[in-house]
């Protein structure tokens, strides 16, 4: 018999290629970027994927789910996306919704039903024209936003360079179930480090930097391999040569990349689940896609408004355009057993910090990320997540440079400090509650520019008597009136006023 969700997704492929043929005709000419771009992408995204999968579901067994959603994001949603450089991808900011979605619907396949209907109501969303919201992000919570990314990622990554893996990968929450927090969390990574692990960061930091440097890039073979590739490799390396010579410093189980492995091609089949849509009579399956819906298009539209920030080229994406492929993305997802999506800012900052110049570099990570799930997962397992976290942690300093502070510093109070508070308030909590911290702050500002702003008052006393103007600015609003009633109560008795509209 047919399966119905396989030739849905067959139609959604169709409907790729078609959208690439049409819209993408020079899609190739930046191969020799987007390749290495789109493979450094993939080295981030593998981990990030098991990492989030475990958290999100709680079993070893659903792992296989956020390496579909990644090659989701990256194949349907990156064919499909106005971005040229933005990631999509299985997003850290879903996992307390999705564990908690999963309790409450009693099954996996249930909770794969109100992922269909999330990706419905986001590419309805798309249609109705929604992604407007994102052009009311001012520019410095934006940067913070970023900035505080950047940080998180050096944070929480030290621990699993220094070979301290208490704490999922791609968690971006400050307090941790196990009772510690980002901070705390250095200090038991200190106390508790594997030397294996350290030496092996030492060496993929170093190889990093060295990778970076000018004289470097006059090599043919490095201007198309990255860095990162080669970081990976010598991690696999020395982790062999450790077990073969110093048992003692070797890394195994939580230390490198758990990737399941099936014997067979049925055992691989197993790994695919499909929703059970007799879920639809249960009235909690639609209040969790809604909430699906709403925090994953939220996250896309503020990674969408970072990502084009950070785009070398200054590109504009159409959010309404985002919106749709995320929905078709979270749909197919869905249907062949794959967490939600959303564009994710860890990826997208590789992609650009890799080079990446197309959506060519995104598809390419979706496609390497099944291609090596399918026919090498057992040597994708001999990768240290200590090399993985070196690498997070040099994109994470990059998206945290000192030079983005002095330039903020450099544009005033009205722009540093809801800049600094959105840093501050996304460390210590998580995205979606920092970025309406710093909104907050930004309004104030905005507010208070325009308390002063609303309208000009001048003083002149022609023939010994005293005329007042007040010349009102082009818009005026209720968020005028209290500054405008305060200076009409100091117009002075027996003057002449003239409002000037």
């Amino acid at each position: 018999m047919f399966n119905p969700n396989v030739i849905i997704c067959n139609y959604y492929l169709i409907n790729i290629i078609t959208e690439m043929s049409v819209k993408n005709k020079n899609i190739f000419k930046n191969l020799k970027n987007d390749f290495p771009a789109g493979l450094v992408v993939y080295l981030v995204a593998l981990p990030l994927c098991l990492g989030v999968a475990l958290a999100s579901t709680g079993r070893t067994d659903l792992l296989f789910s956020g390496v579909i959603a990644g090659i989701v994001g990256g194949i349907v949603v990156g064919s499909l996306s106005g971005s040229a450089i933005g990631v999509s991808g299985p997003a850290a900011g879903l996992v307390t919704i999705v564990l908690g979605a999963i309790t409450a619907l009693g099954s996996f396949e249930a909770f794969l039903v109100a992922v269909v209907l999330a990706g419905i109501l986001q590419l309805i969303a798309g249609f109705v024209k929604a992604g407007v919201i994102g052009y009311y992000f001012p520019s410095s919570v934006v940067k913070g936003m970023l900035a505080a990314i950047g940080i998180i990622l050096v944070l929480k990554q030290i621990p699993h360079a220094l070979g301290f893996d208490e704490d999922f990968l791609g968690n971006e929450s400050f307090f941790q179930n196990d009772g510690h927090n980002t901070i705390s969390e250095l200090f038991y990574a200190i106390r508790q480090s594997h030397i294996g692990a350290v030496l092996i960061s030492i060496v993929s930091l170093g190889l990093l930097v060295l990778f970076d440097l000018k004289f470097m890039k006059k090599f043919k073979l490095f201007k198309f391999l990255p860095g990162a590739l080669f970081v990976v490799l010598t991690g696999i390396l020395m982790n062999y040569l450790f077990m073969e010579f110093y048992p003692s410093l070797a890394l195994s189980g939580k230390h490198v990349v758990e990737l399941p492995v099936a014997k067979s091609a049925k055992e691989f089949l197993g790994f695919f689940t499909f929703p059970d849509f007799s879920a639809l009579s249960n009235p909690q399956v639609y209040l969790v896609a809604v909430t699906i819906a709403i925090v994953a298009s939220l996250e896309s539209i503020l990674s969408l408004e970072a990502t084009d920030k950070l785009d070398p080229e200054r590109r504009n994406t159409p959010a309404n355009r985002e919106l749709k492929a995320q929905g078709i993305g979270n749909i197919t997802s869905g249907l062949i057993g794959g967490l939600p999506i959303t564009q994710v800012i860890v990826r997208s900052s590789a992609n650009i910090a890799s080079g990446g110049r197309s959506k060519l570099s995104t598809i390419f990570h979706g496609v390497i990320l099944f291609t090596t799930v399918l026919f090498i997962p057992q040597y994708l397992n001999l990768i240290p997540i200590a090399a993985l976290a070196t690498l997070l942690i040099v994109v994470g300093y990059k998206l945290s440079k000192p030079s983005l502070y002095v330039g903020m510093v450099k544009l005033g109070g009205e722009q540093f400090v809801p800049f600094v508070l959105t840093i501050a308030a996304v460390v210590f909590t998580n995205l979606l509650v920092g970025i309406a911290v710093g909104l907050l702050i930004a309004i104030y500002f905005i507010l208070k520019k325009n308390y002063k702003n609303s309208f000009r008052y001048f003083s002149e006393s022609p023939n010994g008597m005293q005329k007042i103007t007040i010349r009102l600015s082009e818009e005026v609003s209720f968020l005028n009136k209290a500054s405008i009633s305060l200076a009409l109560e100091k117009v002075p008795e027996h003057s002449s006023l003239v409002i000037d509209g």
